[in-house]
Parts: structure tokens; C-alpha cells; sequence
């Protein structure tokens, strides 16, 4: 793509991998660890054990009542003449996986944003958090056609190559793309649960569209054993759709003309919305995973920093 291109290309509609980089210097409010803010949308719902950190010797000191007895360390006991333990903490370290949704789907929005770049924002603040924290990052990014997978590493290097396949594959979303729909988010789980065995932090940035019945298994899986986190990208008009709006909305193949003057039609467009996310926040309360919810209507770091309980936001 020629410089002119690059800089003509509206932040709304389409973010590059430079701008997905730059995004990390302004998110050093964020915490992806259990402790959270008061105000945290996580807070009290974010499994606080660390997962899938290994031991790090912190001290010898005299055994005291109540300890494990399979910390003694009986070398230091039978040279001092007193019982001592050896103490450890978990190591800071864990892998995460980010998982993003760029699908034709995501390519939509009538307030400021398309999801597909509120997604995308979303997930370069959270990969850039996690590389910051001392965790692994990865993910894998995918459209209708396209999947990047990257295992978690912690390096800067794979956080830049995570965001190049972002970028890349958020720039290619077009208005008149043909939707082929040969990747579907319940084989990214399913791939995603092959990545994360155990003690990871998954975090889905998606509208959710395509959930069916087997999603909700792949889902429990994931939750049951990695801290699991759904961030649901909408638009405020699958809350309210105003009487004048006039859509014209295609799978590729057909195309019909959505007229939201007619009641009938919007009430069936709006109740179809409110399934989706009734069905996420159930299986939500029922195996303990929080959902994160961004809208078009607000940049997504703004958003994430006031959810994340810091309401003025600091760089």
C-alpha cells in the first residue's frame, strides 16, 4: 500500500498494525491481573488464584504450626536444630490467547466505529497489558476465510507480529467482500482449547455471531480450566433502531432491503440481538466467566479503562 493510502485511511473504518502499536503507550492504566480496581467489571468475578505460574523460592524461616510439613527442608532442620520450611510464590507468568474476531460480520457500524476496529483496539490494548505484566501473548486472529494462529510468547516480537496479522487482515474488510463463512467461531474455540490446556487467559473479542449449541460446551471447556473472558462488540442499534433507518444487508449471494419503519421486521432484528447476548450472559453466571461489553458509540480504550474501574482514564 502506497504512503497516501496509509495516511488517508480513516482510523474508524480501518487500523493499520502502526496504529495498533502506538495504542500501548496510552493503556498503562489497564491491569489484566486478578487484583482489579473496586469499579472493575472484573471484580469478584475474575478467578483471583494465578493460574499456570510455576514456584519461585522466596525464603527459609522456622517452621511454624499449621505449615505444610512437605515444605520442611531437613538439611537446614539438621544443621540448626529447629525445624525450618522453605516458603515459595507463583511466578508471575502465564500464557494468554487472544482471539479476534474479524469477520465480514464485525464490518458494521452506524455511531463512530465498526466493531471490527473496536475489536481489533480492544485486543491491542489487552495483548500490549499482558506482554507488559510479564505473560505470554498470542492469539489467533480470524475473518470468513483467514486465520492467523501465534503461540504465546513472551517477547516484544511476538507482540508486533500478532498485531501485523491484526492490521492486515482488519484493512482487507471491505463493504463488498462475499462473505464465504469457511471459518466459524466455534472452530476457532476448538482451536483455541487445543492452545490453552490449562491456567491461560483467554479473551474472545467478537459480536458472537454464528453461537450455537455446541458453543456453549466449547465455551464451559474453556472456562472450567483457564480464566476465560468474553468481550461482546455491539452497535446501539441492535438496542433501539430508529423508524427511519433504511439497511441494505447481503450475504453475498442475496440481498434484501431492511426498512426499521416496519414494526414487525425491527422487533424480530432487535429480539434476534437480545437472544444472543440472554444466551452469553447465561452461560456467563453459569460457569463463571465475565463479559466485557464495548460498543461503536465510544473509542474502545476509553471504554476499557472506565469498565476496568478507572473512570477519568490515565496514560
Amino acid at each position: 500500500m502506497s504512503p497516501t493510502a496509509a495516511t488517508s485511511r480513516d482510523p474508524r473504518i480501518h487500523v493499520d498494525a502502526r496504529h495498533l502499536l502506538s495504542l500501548g503507550g496510552r493503556s498503562g492504566a489497564l491491569s489484566l491481573l486478578p487484583r482489579q480496581p473496586a469499579r472493575s467489571v472484573l471484580n469478584g468475578r475474575h478467578a483471583s488464584r494465578l493460574r499456570g505460574r510455576g514456584l519461585n523460592f522466596e525464603e527459609l524461616r522456622t517452621y511454624l504450626p499449621g505449615d505444610d510439613i512437605r515444605t520442611i527442608d531437613w538439611k537446614v532442620t539438621a544443621r540448626t536444630g529447629e525445624p525450618h520450611v522453605r516458603v515459595y510464590t507463583e511466578e508471575r507468568d502465564r500464557p494468554a490467547l487472544l482471539l479476534v474476531d474479524q469477520r465480514v460480520s464485525m464490518f458494521f457500524g452506524t455511531q463512530v466505529y465498526m466493531k471490527s476496529v473496536v475489536a481489533a483496539e480492544a485486543a491491542a490494548i489487552a495483548a500490549h497489558r499482558v506482554l507488559a505484566q510479564g505473560d505470554r501473548v498470542g492469539g489467533i486472529v480470524f475473518g470468513d476465510t483467514d486465520l492467523a494462529e501465534h503461540r504465546p510468547q513472551r517477547r516484544p516480537a511476538a507482540l508486533r507480529r500478532f498485531l501485523s496479522s491484526l492490521g492486515a487482515l482488519n484493512c482487507s474488510l471491505d463493504a463488498g467482500l462475499r462473505p464465504q463463512a469457511s471459518v466459524t467461531l466455534n472452530q476457532v474455540l476448538q482451536q483455541a482449547a487445543r492452545i490453552a490446556h490449562t491456567n491461560a487467559l483467554v479473551c474472545v473479542f467478537s459480536d458472537f455471531d454464528g453461537l450455537t449449541d455446541g458453543s456453549e460446551r466449547l465455551l464451559r471447556r474453556l472456562a472450567h480450566s483457564n480464566d476465560l473472558i468474553l468481550f461482546d462488540i455491539s452497535d446501539p442499534i441492535s438496542r433501539h433502531m430508529p423508524p427511519e433507518l433504511r439497511l441494505t444487508v447481503s450475504d453475498g449471494d442475496q440481498q434484501i432491503e431492511l426498512d426499521a419503519s416496519d414494526r414487525q421486521m425491527s422487533d424480530r432484528v432487535t429480539q434476534a440481538m437480545e437472544q444472543r447476548l440472554a444466551q452469553l450472559q447465561s452461560w456467563s453466571r453459569r460457569y463463571g466467566f465475565p463479559i466485557v461489553p464495548l460498543t461503536t458509540a465510544e473509542p474502545a480504550l476509553a471504554q476499557i479503562l472506565k469498565l476496568f474501574g478507572h473512570q477519568g482514564g490515565r496514560s
